[in-house]
């Protein structure tokens, strides 16, 4: 897809979402990125569902591919290769873009000469506590920002040749994979958090294993990928 700003030719746009039993979600949000623009260039990289995931994919777009081994890296990687973007938006299934965040993706990528961006995501339908915890998380991801950036793979958006250029998310995470190449590309160029952006996700984790639980696991891999570059967690199993 190429678009127009201002007057000149914007970067081209591919958004990649990897899939594992999501027929529950994949439709919903094909259909509005499709609404948005039905042009851009959407690839779906499934992991071996059983359900519908995939039939219900190739609705909206013929970029599906289903893959032999599960792995969210792995999955991301591979839609990456078969972009051809030259800004890439990694998103989950179970998430809910604002209407506007194509542009407001590529005028970031312009206004600050950047290799990658996250931005403000939030639960849907939350919990006084759960939105509590989101507006300080978030709050804290973009001070780190300054210093030692982060991601969430829920919405991460990045320049192709560089993630290319990179080795992409490290294969061998079952988690944290996102964090893990935020640290990577800060050192070959800026990652910014985009404020004025906000992304819904789903709660359905927090919801089937618990508020705290999650937490604790979150903290828990976090805390291994900072100090030995690696996570305690074996897998990082789907909540259905």
């Amino acid at each position: 897809m190429k678009m127009r700003m201002c007057g000149e030719s914007a970067p081209k746009v591919s958004i990649v979402i990897p899939t594992f039993q999501e027929e529950k979600y994949i439709g919903r949000l094909l259909s509005k990125i499709v609404a948005i623009n039905p042009h851009l260039e959407v690839i779906v990289v499934d992991g071996g569902s059983t359900d519908k995931t995939v039939d219900v994919a190739r609705i909206f777009t013929e970029r599906v591919y289903v893959l032999r081994e599960r792995g969210i890296g792995k999955a991301r990687n591979y839609g990456a290769r078969k972009a051809s973007g030259d800004i890439i938006i990694f998103m989950d299934a179970d998430v809910d873009p604002q209407p506007d965040f194509v542009g407001k993706v590529v005028s970031a990528f312009k206004r600050y000469h950047i290799v990658g961006l996250t931005c403000n995501i939030m639960p849907k339908d939350p919990l006084p506590h759960e939105q509590a915890f989101f507006k300080l998380y978030n709050f804290l991801l973009f001070i780190l920002s300054f210093f030692k950036p982060h991601s969430r793979g829920v919405f991460f958006a990045v320049k192709r040749d560089i993630f290319l250029k990179i080795g992409g998310f490290n294969e061998r995470l079952p988690c944290g994979e996102d964090h893990e190449i935020a640290f990577r590309l800060s050192k070959v160029g800026r990652i910014i958090f985009l404020r004025d952006l906000t992304i819904y996700e789903s709660m359905r984790r927090f919801r089937i294993m618990g508020f705290f639980k999650v937490l604790r696991l979150w903290a828990r891999d976090y805390i291994f990928l900072l100090l030995f570059n690696r996570v305690i967690s074996k897998s990082w199993e789907p909540a259905r």
